[in-house]
C-alpha cells in the first residue's frame, strides 16, 4: 500500500486564520435571493420574509462575512433603488443575467438578515456605469450618524443605527468585456484609488478590496494585477481573485489535480503584488481576497439557452449546479489549499451561499437541504479556526491527462491553541489507490494526544448527489486509526475527504 506521512510540530507555525477565509456570497441572481434566503409566505419565512430553515443552515456554516449584492449584478445596480418604502421601489432590469429585479429585497433587509445569520456585510459598489460620488452616497447611507442627507434618509427608512459595514469591494471583474461598464487596466486603477480614498475620507477604519483579474484564462493576467495596484496601492488592502472548476471532461483523476493550477495562480498573484511593492519601497503588504471560487460547470448550457429563449423573468432557475460527490472532495481541496496560503489569503467567499452555486438549496414550496459541498466547507469553516501550522506531506505522486506529479495527498494542520485542539485536513485524490496515512503530533507530547473526533466522506460513485429527499453523501465517524505514542495511522480511501480531531 502508498505511503504519506506528516509532521504536525507546534513550533513551524505559517499564520493565524482570518476567519473571513469561510465567507460566502449572496448575489441578485436566480433564486439567491428570492426562494432563496427571502420567501415571504412560505411556511419557514419569519415576520420580515426570511426562510428560517435557510438561516439556521446559514448558522450551521458559521459563515462570518457574505459578500453583497453582485457578482456581475452590481454593476448596473442604483442602490438607492433598493431602500425605503417597498411599494415605492423601482423595478429595473438586469443587465447581467437578463432578469428583472423587483428591488423588493435589498441593502435595508440584507443588513438584517446579517445580523441575524450572525456574518457581516462585504458590500460591493457599482463601479461599472457609476462613479465615485454614487459610493460616497451609499457610504454615508450605510454608515454614518451625521446630521445630513443620506443619514438621515436611512433614520427616515426606520434604520436609525448605522450598518457599520466595514470591507468594500470597488466593483466586480471590471477586467472583463461582458462587464456593463467595462475598465482598461489604468482607467479602473485610477477608479479604485479614487474611490477609495474619497470613502477613507469619510470613514478610514474602511478595507477595501480591488478587482484583479477574472481569471487566470484571462489575456491580461497578470498584468492587469501590475497596472491597477500601480495606481491604486496605497488605497486598497486586498486584490480579489476568482476562479471555479468543472469536469466537463468527465476525468475525475484530473479534475481533482485542479488545485495544482490554483496553487499557480495564488502564486502569481502573491508574486505581482509584491513586485509592486518592491517598486513602490512601501511598507504595506497587499493581502488577497478569493472572493469568488466553487465549483460551476453543471448547469452553464441549460442556464445560457434560458437567459437567450426566456429574458427578463423575475428569480428564474439559474446556475443550479447539483454537486455530486466529486465536487465536494475538490471544494476540499481547494479549502485545504486556501489554509495552506493563511499567510496571504485573508478572505474567501464560497459562491453562492443559496440555490446558486451553492452549498444549500431551497424547493419553492418545500424544505432547505444540504448538497454535498456543504460538509468540507462546514468541517473547515467549524474546525479549521487557529493558527495554520507548516507541515509538508511525504507521498507518493501521480500523472492525470493534464497534471504531472500529482501528490496523492494533499493536507493541512490547524493548531487552535485556545481550545486545546489540532485538526487535520487531507485528501486522498488518487482515484484508485488507499494510502496508509501517518501523522507525528509528539511535539504537543507523545502521552497527551487523544483523538477527539475522526470524520470520514468516501463513496463508490463519483456522481452521487444529494436532494430534498435525503442524502446520499454526508461524512460518518470512524474508528479506523490508531494512536501510539502521538503518532497517528490511519488509512484513507481513493478520493476521499478526511477530517481527524485531536485534543493536545
Amino acid at each position: 500500500m502508498a505511503k504519506a506521512s506528516m509532521v504536525v510540530d507546534k513550533e513551524y507555525t505559517l499564520a493565524q486564520v482570518d476567519k473571513r477565509v469561510y465567507g460566502s456570497f449572496i448575489e441578485h441572481l436566480g433564486r439567491a435571493v428570492y426562494k432563496g434566503i427571502y420567501q415571504p409566505g412560505h411556511p419557514a419565512a419569519d415576520e420580515m420574509g426570511f426562510r428560517r430553515d435557510v438561516l439556521e443552515l446559514v448558522r450551521e456554516l458559521n459563515v462570518p462575512i457574505v459578500r453583497y449584492p453582485g457578482g456581475n449584478f452590481v454593476s448596473n445596480f442604483f442602490w438607492e433603488d433598493s431602500v425605503g418604502p417597498k411599494e415605492l421601489r423601482k423595478k429595473r432590469l438586469d443587465l447581467a443575467w437578463r432578469t428583472i429585479e423587483t428591488n423588493e429585497f435589498g441593502i435595508q433587509e440584507f443588513s438584517k438578515w446579517c445580523k441575524k445569520a450572525g456574518a457581516e456585510v462585504m458590500m460591493a459598489v457599482n463601479l461599472g456605469t457609476r462613479s465615485v460620488s454614487d459610493a460616497l452616497n451609499l457610504l454615508e447611507y450605510c454608515n454614518l450618524d451625521t446630521d445630513t442627507y443620506y443619514a438621515n434618509l436611512r433614520r427616515q427608512h426606520g434604520d436609525k443605527e448605522p450598518y457599520g459595514i466595514k470591507t468594500w469591494c470597488m466593483g466586480n471583474e471590471m477586467d472583463g468585456p461582458w462587464q456593463a461598464g467595462h475598465k482598461v487596466a489604468v482607467e479602473y486603477g485610477r477608479l479604485a484609488a479614487e474611490t477609495a480614498k474619497a470613502m477613507k475620507m469619510m470613514d478610514d477604519s474602511l478595507e477595501f478590496v480591488m478587482c484583479g483579474s477574472s481569471g487566470v484564462g484571462m489575456s491580461t493576467f497578470p498584468e492587469w494585477e501590475r497596472v491597477t495596484l500601480e495606481e491604486a496601492y496605497d488605497y486598497v488592502d486586498y486584490v480579489s481573485l476568482h476562479q471555479y472548476y468543472g469536469n466537463q471532461a468527465n476525468d475525475t483523476a484530473d479534475f481533482l489535480a485542479m488545485t495544482q493550477d490554483l496553487e499557480r495562480f495564488l502564486h502569481t498573484v502573491i508574486c505581482t503584488c509584491d513586485y509592486v511593492k518592491a517598486v513602490r519601497r512601501s511598507k504595506k503588504q497587499i493581502n488577497l481576497s478569493f472572493d469568488e471560487w466553487n465549483v460551476w460547470y453543471h448547469s452553464t448550457e441549460a442556464d445560457n439557452e434560458k437567459m437567450a429563449r426566456e429574458p427578463w423573468d423575475i428569480a428564474p432557475h439559474l446556475l443550479e449546479d447539483h454537486y455530486n460527490f466529486e465536487d465536494a472532495v475538490l471544494v476540499g481541496l481547494m479549502l485545504i489549499t486556501f489554509l495552506k496560503h493563511a499567510d496571504r489569503v485573508k478572505i474567501a467567499c464560497l459562491a453562492q451561499l443559496v440555490n446558486v452555486i451553492a452549498p444549500i438549496m431551497t424547493e419553492d414550496d418545500g424544505p432547505a437541504w444540504r448538497q454535498t459541498i456543504f460538509y468540507p466547507f462546514l468541517h473547515a469553516s467549524k474546525y479549521g479556526r487557529g493558527m495554520v501550522l507548516h507541515c509538508p506531506v511525504k507521498c507518493g505522486v501521480h500523472d492525470t491527462a493534464q497534471h504531472e506529479d500529482v501528490t496523492d495527498i494533499e493536507s493541512v494542520a490547524v493548531y487552535d491553541e485556545e481550545h486545546g485542539e489540532v485538526t487535520i485536513f487531507a485528501v486522498n485524490r488518487n482515484t484508485t489507490e488507499s494510502v496508509e496515512f501517518s501523522a507525528d503530533l509528539r511535539s504537543f507530547g507523545a502521552d497527551k494526544v487523544s483523538v477527539a473526533e475522526h470524520l470520514v466522506m468516501e463513496n463508490t460513485d463519483m456522481k452521487a448527489v444529494n436532494n430534498a429527499a435525503g442524502e446520499t453523501v454526508a461524512p460518518r465517524a470512524s474508528s479506523e486509526h490508531k494512536l501510539d505514542g502521538g503518532v497517528l495511522t490511519t488509512v484513507m480511501a481513493p478520493c476521499s475527504w478526511n477530517v481527524i480531531r485531536f485534543t493536545v
